[in-house]
Order: C-alpha cells, then sequence, then structure tokens
C-alpha cells in the first residue's frame, strides 16, 4: 500500500486567488501601446497565441511578444519591445498574489516531511519570475508547460513531477482548482487529487472547470490540506 509523501500543487487559483478576466486583461493592455497597438488588437492578438504561449514555442517572452505584435501588424522595435516587457513583468507580479493561507501550509507541510512539487499550465513568465516570488525555497521540484512542450492534462507533466520529486505518481496528493482538466489528469497517473473551490472559485471559475459533480476530495482553503493529508486513506 503505498502512503502520501509528496503534495503537488497547481499555481493560479490554487496558491493565488481565482482572479476575474479583468483582472489578467487589465495588466496586459499596458504592453500594447509600446508596441504601437491598440489595446483591443493586442489582446486579441495575445488570446490567439495562448496555446502556443502555454507550450512555450514562441520562446522567450521577448521573442513572444515580437511575433505576436508582429501577426497583429507592426514589427516592433527592440526599444519598443524593451518596455513592453517591462511593463508585462510588473503587471503580472499582481497575478502572483498568494493565497494569504498559502506560505503557512507550504510551511507546515515542509515541517511535516512532505516532498512539493509544482505543476503550472503557465506562459514564460511564471519560469522567469519563479526565484524571486518567495515560493522557490518551499518546492523540492518546478513543471512549467511553458517548459515542457506540452499543457495539462498531458500525463507528461504528471509524471516528471513525481520523478523530479523522486516518488510514485500514486505518493502524491495534487491539489488543484480543476483548470486544464488537471484533476482528471493527475488521476490518471495514479495521484490523488483535490480540488480547491472556495468562494473566489465560485465566482471566477471558467467554463468545463468541475463544479458539483465533483465526487472527490475537496477544500475550501489550503488550510484544510494538512487535515486532508493526516485522515488519507489509500485503498
Amino acid at each position: 500500500m503505498a502512503r502520501i509523501s509528496a503534495v503537488v500543487f497547481d499555481m493560479y487559483g490554487t496558491l493565488t486567488p481565482s482572479w476575474p478576466r479583468d483582472v489578467w486583461d487589465e495588466q496586459k493592455r499596458a504592453c500594447a501601446a509600446p508596441l504601437g497597438l491598440t489595446e483591443s488588437v493586442w489582446l486579441a492578438a495575445l488570446d490567439a497565441s495562448w496555446d502556443e504561449r502555454l507550450t512555450g514555442v514562441l520562446g522567450s517572452i521577448t521573442e513572444t511578444f515580437r511575433t505576436v505584435a508582429t501577426r497583429a501588424g507592426n514589427a516592433p522595435s527592440d526599444e519598443q519591445l524593451a518596455a513592453a516587457v517591462a511593463l508585462r513583468y510588473a503587471g503580472y507580479r499582481k497575478v502572483h498574489e498568494l493565497r494569504p493561507d498559502a506560505l503557512d501550509v507550504l510551511g507546515a507541510l515542509r515541517a511535516d516531511g512532505y516532498k512539493i512539487a509544482l505543476v503550472s499550465d503557465c506562459t514564460p513568465e511564471l519560469a522567469d519570475q519563479w526565484d524571486v516570488l518567495g515560493l522557490a525555497d518551499f518546492f523540492d521540484a518546478t513543471v512549467f508547460s511553458c517548459n515542457e512542450g506540452t499543457r495539462k492534462p498531458d500525463p507528461v507533466l504528471f509524471h516528471a513531477a513525481a520523478e523530479r520529486l523522486g516518488v510514485q505518481p500514486d505518493e502524491c496528493l495534487y491539489v488543484g482548482d480543476g483548470g486544464g482538466d488537471e484533476l482528471a489528469g493527475s488521476a490518471g497517473v495514479g495521484m490523488h487529487p483535490v480540488l480547491l473551490a472556495g468562494a473566489d472559485w465560485t465566482a471566477h471559475h471558467a467554463p468545463g472547470r468541475p463544479t458539483a459533480e465533483w465526487t472527490g476530495h475537496r477544500a475550501e482553503t489550503l488550510s484544510e490540506i494538512p487535515a486532508i493529508l493526516a485522515g488519507y486513506r489509500i485503498d
């Protein structure tokens, strides 16, 4: 019988609050002017490149902005790109605001001897800023979709997390808000998923994420995770 020895977290909507669409759009709009594009054109071009950006096929954030801006009708100069990227990083910090209990829970899990990993569907901004977000010391492994060339629910991502932790997938609790079909994806490789669904999730969750039909473990706050672990039984 396996035992839970590791916890794998999603990032956005899990370690961070679940942000409404306008919060994401607000920090993207600021990049339009330096690139010589209207906000609506820039937002539409970024949205059209979403899958490419998640899987890293457009390269670094600078290379990505160059490609997306050119597709939108304006080939930016290096100076324009540098200004837009600086604004992007500055604005992106807001969506990295953590849930109020996140650091305490991560610290408690480490103190209890659990290994911790992150599996995030993300564009290059998160990977680039990971070491300055105040989270890196809590994690033994990270798996960023933009670096792996694939996105959830690809089992490659979940297997990579387990392998980097040095554990088997069935030794891992997976905690996520359900985006990218991550709960089924993690369960498919043998992990034990927990849906994190608080009030913010109910207000802002995207269509297609599990709601009332989810019958597995469910938590409203990260602070519930240690108790779920303490009472977890594996058949």
